[in-house]
């Protein structure tokens, strides 16, 4: 299968798998895995397709979080994490590695929102909720797997 297949297939993954996971380095230097709202998938979150729009190349995700969250202070400590999208009867798997940013553009913050989320962060039940933490991440290396073959490339090139 071609690179540009192959690239095709996990971006479709990431638009379509319910869930994401991440793995963060913690305090005592071991991964955590949590599972994620996937704000990429298109059926669940149909508002945010123009958040990913222009990001086929760069592969780029929003995850959001709690400020007070054990997961937040890991990665402010090591930035380093992980995302794993999976669809395990498809014999489909992407990990991708990179760095997670703190977003802080009201904006953007603004832009991922869903009403209902009030429920997470009811102090404000907004976007400018003190608890409200939005993380952006670029990967720079998917690895994975597609019906048995094994795949790996820098993202960006």
């Amino acid at each position: 299968m071609k690179d540009q297949e192959i690239r095709a297939k996990c971006l479709e993954l990431m638009a379509t798998a319910p869930a994401v996971f991440i793995s963060v380095i913690g305090e005592d230097g071991f991964p955590g895995i949590r599972g994620m709202l996937n704000l990429r998938n298109r059926a669940q979150y149909p508002n945010h397709e123009h958040l990913y729009g222009t990001h086929d190349r760069d592969f780029m995700v929003y995850i959001t979080t709690n400020t007070a969250s054990r997961k937040r202070a890991e990665i402010k400590r090591n930035p380093r994490i992980a995302l794993y999208y999976s669809h395990p009867e498809k014999f489909l798997g992407v990990c991708l590695t990179g760095e997670a940013e703190i977003v802080g553009d009201m904006n953007i913050k603004s832009a991922v929102w869903v009403e209902g989320w009030e429920r997470y962060y009811p102090e404000t039940g907004a976007p400018g909720d003190p608890d409200y933490t939005l993380l952006r991440i670029l990967p720079v290396e998917a690895r994975g797997w597609l019906a048995g073959t094994k795949f790996q490339f820098q993202i960006g090139s």
